[in-house]
């Protein structure tokens, strides 16, 4: 059954923001098919909003933590029930400040902490996907290119593009 509110295409974003020490920022979602499981800070992109403005907002409900965008590390994709195109982009972001305490969105999580790769490829409550990024060197991003005008014709308000240099 399609949710009326998304369609049957969705957009989300991920954010993974690593610290001076190479630990990721996670959480256990209280819901969902990741119900208890570590995952990455994530929610479906708003119509007012780039995707990369999705995920920057997801991070900040969900953790308390203000992040810059590093550039974006990989996309998911995947079909639901052969009726929904489920699909997200994964972002590497950089906390503006490591001092700043973790909030947890607690309406939503249970919990939100710095976790090394090491210990969540070894996790049997990390996600599928936590487990097969861990296996990865994740430190270099595709660049936002911003300024770009695809044209008047097109509408945009906003518009850019993600690119590896």
């Amino acid at each position: 059954m399609t949710n009326t509110k998304r369609g049957n295409v969705w957009l989300g974003a991920a954010g993974l923001v690593v610290n001076s020490k190479g630990q990721w920022l996670v959480v256990k979602k209280r819901y969902g098919g990741l119900h208890g499981k570590w995952s990455l800070p994530a929610g479906f992109v708003q119509g007012f909003e780039t995707i990369d403005e999705a995920v920057l907002r997801e991070v900040k409900e969900e953790t308390g933590i203000d992040c810059e965008l590093m550039g974006m590390i990989g996309f998911r994709s995947g079909v639901i029930r052969e009726e929904i195109s489920d699909n997200m982009a994964i972002f590497l972001l950089k906390a503006e400040s490591e001092e700043q305490p973790i909030v947890a969105q607690l309406s939503e999580l249970y919990l939100a902490d710095w976790v090394s790769p090491a210990d969540l490829s070894s996790d049997t409550e990390a996600s599928v996907m936590l487990h097969e990024m861990a296996s990865y060197v994740l430190e270099e991003g595709l660049e936002a290119i911003e300024d770009v005008d695809p044209g008047k014709v097109f509408g945009y308000s906003a518009y850019k593009l993600f690119f590896k240099k």
